[in-house]
C-alpha cells in the first residue's frame, strides 16, 4: 500500500501532496442519464412541470455542485476552476447530461465534472418526481479528460 499516493505508510487515507506539480491546463467531462417516462420527458421539454424550469435548474445546480466539490469528497483538492458548462438534453425516454470541468492547475478536475453531472441528474430527479416515480439515475461516467501526466484520455479511444 505504501506506493499508493492516496495512503499513508500506516495504510490510512490521506490527500495527496501536490505541490511538486506543474501548473498544466486540465478539462474533465462527465456524463449522466436520467431514465423517464415519454411523458415526464414532454412535460421536462415543454417546461410544464409545476416545480419550474427543469434544465435551467438542473444546469446551474452542476455549475453550483463543481464548485463545491471539495467539500463534499473527503481528499478532493479544492481547485480554482475556469470554466464549468452543464448541458442537458431531452430525448423520449431520458434526459440526458454533459458536465465539462476546467482548471490551470496541478491536480484534474474529474471530480468536479463527475459532481456536476450527478447533481445536475438529482436535480432532475427531484423535480420530476412528483409525476414520475419510476425514473432511474444511471450512467454516471468520466468520458474524457486533458492535461497533467495522463495527457489526455478518453473512453471512447480506450
Amino acid at each position: 500500500m505504501s506506493n499508493l499516493t492516496h495512503t499513508d505508510a500506516a495504510g490510512r487515507a490521506r490527500m495527496v501532496d501536490v505541490s511538486e506539480k506543474p501548473d498544466t491546463r486540465r478539462e474533465a467531462e462527465a456524463h449522466a442519464c436520467v431514465r423517464v417516462r415519454p411523458e415526464t420527458a414532454a412535460l421536462i421539454r415543454a417546461n410544464a412541470l409545476k416545480k419550474g424550469d427543469v434544465l435551467g435548474t438542473a444546469r446551474i445546480a452542476g455549475i453550483l455542485a463543481a464548485k463545491r466539490t471539495a467539500e463534499l469528497i473527503p481528499l478532493c483538492h479544492p481547485i480554482p476552476l475556469t470554466d464549468v458548462d452543464v448541458e442537458l438534453e431531452v430525448r423520449d425516454d431520458r434526459v440526458e447530461i454533459r458536465a465539462t470541468a476546467a482548471t490551470v492547475g496541478k491536480t484534474g478536475v474529474e471530480m468536479e465534472a463527475l459532481t456536476a453531472a450527478s447533481v445536475a441528474a438529482l436535480t432532475v430527479y427531484d423535480m420530476a418526481k412528483a409525476v414520475d416515480r419510476e425514473m432511474e439515475i444511471g450512467e454516471i461516467h468520466l468520458v474524457r479528460k486533458v492535461g497533467g501526466r495522463s495527457g489526455k484520455w478518453s473512453k471512447l479511444a480506450s
